[in-house]
């Protein structure tokens, strides 16, 4: 079957696994620190995402359908891109500078940032090309056919939600991992200045809100979609109901997305949310129970009566 994956993602994944791994061991040979956090944990973070992510790619476009040369080329395009960005992240981390919002005059950094500020949008656009041209066609059997819809939307949401931590705010003055001082024009963290007490492992903010929770559980929203429908399978339902809870799940997910966007925003941490956060949460879990019962009974009721054995005379 990988003789059918889409061979540039695929390599990518590989690729990824081993800087993650490569990462990993950095994180335990170098101790240096940026912003109270390991030097390599987030060029890790980075890889061992983009690995799971390139490979689910190669993984889709596997999958029967026309139009293979633009999704092809589209993928292709994403994956060099993604090569390039972890590159620079790998880079700046061997530097031991700010990856990302960093101001500082280093012409090595403005060309990085100046590269970001290109590869971004590109790779955004790209992911969008490739869902309106997966949107407009059937591929597939149709549970898996809106499950890479619903995920593909839900990833380019994830993508579109990391803008935010760009936005207009004022600029904050850092040390990096050198000891120089850097003036950073952007963050993660709201209400709180980013390197603050967090998660571990994820090092998302426990005291304020943190714009990466929404990204992450956004940009993921793709294998959740596709985990789902194959284990859905796996347990035998019936295709028509897999296709309505996938519908129910997408819908719910996106739901859940836009709770920690806004939660987040509210500067809020995961971990400790408000009544008003919980509210929303409890909201969502209703709607979404609902509908994942209509599905359930709807596919029930579709069912053909079973046939009575003629008795023996």
């Amino acid at each position: 079957m990988t003789k059918t994956w889409h061979r540039p993602t695929l390599w990518l994944a590989v690729v990824m696994a081993v800087g993650a791994l490569g990462c990993a061991v950095a994180m335990v040979v170098d101790g240096r620190l940026l912003q109270d956090v390991p030097l390599w944990a987030k060029p890790f973070k980075f890889t061992l995402s983009l690995a799971v992510y390139s490979a689910t790619l190669s993984w889709m476009l596997s999958l029967p359908h026309r139009g293979r040369r633009w999704t092809s080329g589209t993928a292709t395009v994403i994956a060099g891109i993604m090569l390039l960005e972890v590159g620079l992240i790998v880079v700046q981390a061997g530097r031991g500078m700010f990856t990302h919002y960093n101001g500082s005059d280093d012409p090595l950094n403005r060309f990085v940032q100046q590269t970001f500020a290109t590869l971004i949008p590109a790779m955004f656009l790209a992911n969008v090309v490739l869902a309106l041209v997966l949107s407009f066609q059937r591929f597939g059997r149709p549970d898996v056919r809106w499950a890479v819809r619903g995920g593909l939307y839900l990833a380019i949401l994830g993508m579109a939600s990391g803008y935010l931590m760009v936005g207009p705010r004022k600029p904050v003055t850092a040390v990096d991992a050198g000891g120089r001082e850097v003036e950073l024009v952007g963050g993660h963290s709201v209400g709180v200045l980013d390197g603050g007490a967090g998660m571990p492992i994820t090092g998302w903010s426990t005291t304020g809100g943190d714009l990466r929770v929404p990204h992450f559980v956004g940009m993921h929203g793709l294998q959740v979609m596709i985990l789902l429908v194959l284990a859905l399978a796996a347990f035998g339902v019936a295709e028509r109901v897999r296709t309505r809870l996938v519908a129910v799940a997408a819908l719910g997910y996106a739901g859940l997305f836009a709770v920690l966007v806004w939660q987040a925003l509210r500067g809020e941490p995961l971990v400790h949310p408000g009544a008003t956060t919980w509210a929303a949460l409890g909201g969502l879990v209703v709607v979404v129970a609902a509908g994942a019962g209509l599905a359930l009974r709807s596919g029930t009721a579709a069912r053909p009566p079973a046939r009575q054995p003629v008795p023996q005379r």
